[in-house]
């Protein structure tokens, strides 16, 4: 913020003004900045602080020996949609999880193509 006349008499007669090349600034205008910065790291420190860890609360070991279940994380489920399945489930999702990916594959291998010129006859 700018300082008026008035605050940078008031700051001139309490001795708080300091000259800092182009710009003359309050003292008390530092520490409100200073506060405002320690705050924010303050703050923003809490989203990177580890969080607690809470028991597992589905019954899902049995899939702990499929492929793709490694340490650190074990069987990975974060929707619980195995929360309550049988191996027959556990074998489609797993079906339609690669047939998917190759779908999308394919879609970016199309998108390459078409953008290096070549088209399909036709309109």
């Amino acid at each position: 913020s700018k300082l008026t006349l008035q605050d940078t008499r008031t700051c001139a007669s309490e001795n708080r003004l300091l000259h800092h090349g182009l710009f003359t600034v309050c003292t008390s205008e530092i520490l409100k900045m200073k506060l405002a910065i320690a705050a924010t790291l303050a703050t923003s420190a809490a989203a990177f602080a580890p969080a607690s860890k809470a028991a597992s609360k589905t019954a899902l070991k049995a899939f702990e020996s499929e492929i793709g279940a490694q340490p650190p994380l074990g069987f990975f489920d974060p929707l619980g949609m195995l929360a309550d399945a049988d191996q027959e489930r556990f074998d489609r999702l797993r079906y339609v999880e690669l047939k998917h990916g190759r779908i999308a594959q394919l879609a970016f291998l199309g998108q390459i193509v078409t953008r290096a010129g070549l088209h399909l006859p036709g309109s």
